[in-house]
């Protein structure tokens, strides 16, 4: 089949939108690409396409169908992806921490049998010994890496597994790949070329830019929870439809969902403490039935491709331009009039600092947890985190380091835990990176400097999709010029 008649009888769609003929005709010719493409504007069937077309091709003695090897490092989007796909009777799976030992044993050996036109697992699952048998058993025609801008430590989501990239290529057999993003500045783009072991020239860079026309940017400053009420009713009565009001804390959340409810506003609440059912009631009804509005942490967005959301609203400071422009960027898909309202108040931006520094420990505390969990593993597992926080902080309960150091330590293989049920075991020696101070100074530092420029994006008086455009390295030409 062509890439037209598979739009077309699989994905419900008569013409391609932008570059992604263009893309899928590049990755059918075996060479590589980045792609960086808005949030909402067609990605993954980039590779979707070529993944059904390729499965059909067979060389040489070849007695299994070709397979597409997809890495994310999101589990919930993956299995929400992969779902999707079943629905258009597309042979998809994903292999994750999700699935019960009895599970995966199935879908590996579905697999080795030839199952499966596209294959979604996360970068950590190449630690597994029994995985890299079964991948091997099979003819990867294309590696696709979704949000490829975890690749890059000096990225918003850094995964170091990503940066096993060139070593998971190798082992695959070098097919051709492509890498796929939202937002990636030019430092960023760099780092992700370098990290597939490829070069300039090896990989060609599709950037569908950024520019979302029908969006309308705006910020308010405001002073206490008062006001930001009224802005937040404002734009709930102004504009009618779906729409999102994120904050960074959940507590903060909680005390707004309340005053709705004196109101008698009615709204859905998702944050990531609710649990799995509750989380995916309530994703269902706001993606399944019109005008919800939702209150949300960050939490709310894995899987969120709803067409018809007429505003966001940021309640507070998001932590960088990145994270921003993907949340601004679930509103309006439809391509219709949207509003994305951002709320600053200063004292905001206290939060954020603590968040900086709760994510980004300095060496002397990774060495203390990594201690504690060599020589008093028995006593962690028992008593649990808070038992180990009050030995590692005293008195500083609000002190959330441990979380960030058992979470990179998990990335990195250097532990395996998990916060429910609770279990947690040391399986490698701390990593070098975690220990060079300079190191973890630098990345504190541009941290910072990402919160400086949401400060700047601000107080701009300008245009902002301007400012925007430049912190991304992009040029702009405002609409109608």
């Amino acid at each position: 089949m062509q890439p037209h008649q598979i739009l077309e009888t699989q994905f419900g769609h008569k013409t391609f939108r932008g570059k992604q003929l263009e893309i899928i005709e590049h990755v059918l010719a075996g060479q590589h690409a980045l792609v960086i493409m808005p949030t909402g504007m067609g990605k993954s069937v980039c590779y979707q396409i070529p993944a059904l077309i390729l499965a059909e091709e067979t060389q040489g003695g070849e007695q299994q169908r070709g397979i597409t090897l997809v890495i994310s490092p999101l589990i919930a989007l993956m299995k929400d992806q992969v779902d999707s796909l079943r629905n258009k009777n597309i042979s998809a799976a994903f292999i994750n921490s999700s699935l019960t030992r009895e599970q995966r044993e199935k879908r590996y050996a579905a697999v080795s049998v030839g199952e499966y036109d596209l294959l979604y697992v996360t970068p950590e699952r190449f630690r597994k010994p029994k995985f890299l048998e079964v991948i091997g058993q099979r003819n990867v025609k294309l590696l696709a890496v979704d949000e490829a801008h975890c690749i890059s430590e000096w990225g918003h989501d850094f995964r170091p597994d990503y940066t096993r990239l060139a070593e998971f290529r190798e082992l695959l057999g070098n097919p051709p790949t492509i890498a796929l993003t939202a937002t990636a500045t030019p430092e960023v783009q760099k780092d992700i070329v370098r990290q597939l072991g490829l070069t300039d020239p090896e990989i060609v860079l599709y950037h569908e830019g950024i520019e979302r026309p029908n969006l309308n940017l705006d910020v308010i400053e405001v002073w206490g929870d008062e006001e930001k009420l009224e802005q937040i009713l404002h734009a709930y009565k102004s504009w009618p439809g779906s729409g999102i009001v994120y904050f960074t804390l959940i507590k903060t959340l909680d005390e707004f969902s309340r005053r709705l409810d004196e109101l008698n506003i009615p709204h859905l609440v998702y944050h990531g403490v609710l649990e799995r059912t509750q989380r995916k009631q309530v994703q269902n009804k706001f993606m399944n039935e019109p005008g919800h509005l939702v209150l949300a942490t960050n939490a709310f967005g894995m899987g969120i491709d709803k067409e018809d959301i007429r505003f966001v609203v940021h309640a507070d400071i998001p932590g960088s331009m990145e994270s921003y422009y993907q949340e601004i960027g679930r509103a309006g898909r439809d391509g219709k009039e949207s509003h994305c309202v951002l709320l600053y108040d200063e004292h905001d931006l206290n939060t954020q600092m603590n968040f900086l520094n709760w994510s980004n420990p300095d060496a002397e505390f990774y060495e203390r947890v990594f201690h504690f969990l060599q020589h008093d593993i028995e006593q962690v597992v028992a008593f649990g985190l808070e038992w180990l926080q009050e030995r590692l902080n005293f008195k500083k309960k609000h002190d959330h380091r441990l979380e960030t150091v058992l979470q990179m330590l998990d990335r990195y293989g250097a532990i395996e835990w998990e916060l429910e049920p609770f279990h947690l075991k040391v399986t490698g020696e701390i990593p070098d990176q975690l220990l060079n101070q300079d190191r973890l100074d630098e990345k504190l530092k541009r941290d910072q400097q990402k919160l400086y420029a949401l400060v700047q994006y601000v107080k701009h008086k300008g245009d902002r999709k301007a400012f925007i455009h430049e912190y991304f390295g992009l040029p702009y030409e405002p609409v109608g010029t």
